[in-house]
């Protein structure tokens, strides 16, 4: 990971040059922590912020949409100082999820910062949008332009660690120590 990369970001200079920062790495190397950290720095600084994951995103505008209230809903994401989408490409995209999202990259694009985190590689993000392949390369297109990019790299922290051995003899005069 690039710390002095991350240092300026929590300096939050990427906000004012609404840049997007696009955090990319295995499963459980950190990424939406750091996206969550890099949104409270934001926050510190006065900045209006709202974290969703990609799923939830897709989801909230597909219910704006059936309820009636798909433009304010939209209107408010798309002008969100600092939006940040976790687990992006861990779903495929469907119609008419796909637009949407195309749509609020779009509107965003220049305007307000987009904060993305995925498991997949940069070459793998058109492969979000299966029905609509132009449509992923145009909002790949807009989500690349000016990022700012991180690479995690490493072990899940997720990942089983080995059980401390236990003791043969008890700590403490009296202490019992628990079989497993």
């Amino acid at each position: 990971m690039n710390r002095s990369l991350v240092h300026d970001l929590a300096t939050g200079r990427y906000l004012r040059e609404k840049a997007p920062v696009l955090i990319v790495g295995p499963c459980g190397t950190g990424k939406s922590h750091l996206a969550q950290a890099l949104g409270h720095c934001a926050i510190r600084q006065g900045v209006d912020v709202r974290f969703m994951s990609q799923s939830a995103l897709a989801g909230a505008l597909h219910a704006a949409r059936a309820t009636g209230t798909y433009d304010r809903v939209f209107r408010q994401l798309a002008k969100v100082s600092l939006l940040i989408i976790d687990d992006f490409g861990l779903k495929p995209l469907r119609p008419p999820h796909d637009e949407d999202i195309h749509d609020l990259i779009g509107a965003r694009y220049e305007q307000a910062t987009t904060m993305v985190t995925s498991n997949l590689d940069f070459s793998e993000w058109g492969d979000v949008f299966p029905a609509n392949r132009m449509l992923g390369v145009a909002t790949i297109d807009r989500l690349r332009h000016g990022a700012y990019r991180l690479i995690l790299e490493g072990e899940s922290y997720r990942a089983p660690r080995p059980l401390p051995e236990v003791p043969k003899k008890p700590v403490a005069k009296g202490a019992k120590i628990a079989q497993s």
